[in-house]
């Protein structure tokens, strides 16, 4: 075995576990978060807030997504919860959208990366491109192809009835039911991520996307998806890709491609949506990579 093959097993392997526990935890973390939350927030005050009805609705789920620190995948327990409590569906799909694209991370990382001009140009077109996806999904009817998760035991009925005896164990037994049915997806999503991690060099993608490729956009926004990358370390390597020639809107096209529709994300989505709805949310988070990755070329 050579030397470069041990080192992309290492390094797939090293992301495979670090990405496995650290999205298992968050998983756990957000969705009890969430219950807690529904506890005390009735489902229909987050029906109201987020009501497809009035365009506020819209605003306030993008400017939920702009200040929750989620990454693509972490951001599904959240979505679960807004379905459950029948938030508007044009606002959940902001939501969805915008959290992992306008990570305050990422956009803090932007500016001092490359510069505040760059952060807030992004930051715009993100948020008005999630706001405008959300509304026509809503207005195409988009809505059918959700699947509703399935409720838990809540302690009436079932073998676990016995051992339910206050409401705080009752939501532990619908996080961990939740977890349960998304560890499948969570496994195989963060498998493929790592594999690729691991075994695609960056060399192979600036080949193809370099300044001098009148195809380089499209090309970092489709080779992004597969290649699930963390914020923070997202932009350095968006850095590394500038300095060896790729332009600045083929790096915006990648960094919006990795980070809004990764394929441990489009996995874990499966339990949610059907495949018409996963078709829809792949061409947006393409197309807004392409139409970002497109402005920032005539920009700079």
């Amino acid at each position: 075995m050579t030397a470069i093959t041990q080192q992309s097993l290492q390094d797939a392997w090293a992301l495979f576990t670090f990405l496995l526990v650290e999205l298992t935890a968050l998983f756990i973390a957000i969705s009890y978060l969430v219950g807690v939350l529904q506890l005390y927030i009735p489902p229909a005050k987050i029906r109201n807030v987020l009501s497809s009805k009035h365009g506020k609705g819209y605003v306030i789920a993008a400017l939920m997504g702009a200040i929750t620190p989620f990454c693509s995948c972490s951001t599904i327990p959240f979505l679960k919860g807004l379905i459950r409590a029948n938030a508007g569906f044009g606002p959940m799909m902001v939501f969805l959208f915008s959290s992992p694209l306008l990570n305050p991370i990422l956009i803090v990382l932007f500016a001092v990366t490359f510069s505040i001009k760059i952060a807030a140009i992004y930051f715009i077109i993100s948020i008005g491109i999630s706001i405008l996806a959300g509304i026509t999904l809503e207005k195409l009817g988009f809505e059918k192809y959700i699947i509703v998760p399935d409720e838990t035991p809540d302690g009436s009925s079932g073998c676990c009835s016995s051992a339910v005896t206050n409401k705080w164990e009752k939501l532990w037994l619908e996080v961990w039911q939740d977890f349960k049915q998304a560890f499948p997806y969570l496994l195989v999503g963060v498998s493929l991520g790592a594999i690729i991690h691991g075994f695609v060099p960056t060399d192979f993608i600036t080949s193809y996307a370099g300044s001098d490729n009148p195809l380089a956009i499209p090309f970092a926004a489709v080779i992004g998806i597969p290649l699930y990358t963390r914020a923070i370390v997202m932009i350095p390597l968006a850095a590394a890709f500038v300095a060896k020639g790729m332009g600045i809107g083929a790096v915006m096209a990648f960094v919006i491609g990795s980070a809004g529709a990764s394929i441990p994300e489009l996995i874990l989505l499966r339990s949610l949506f059907k495949t018409q709805m996963i078709v829809a949310f792949v061409f947006v988070v393409l197309s807004m990579a392409i139409v970002t990755g497109f402005v920032f070329s005539y920009v700079f």
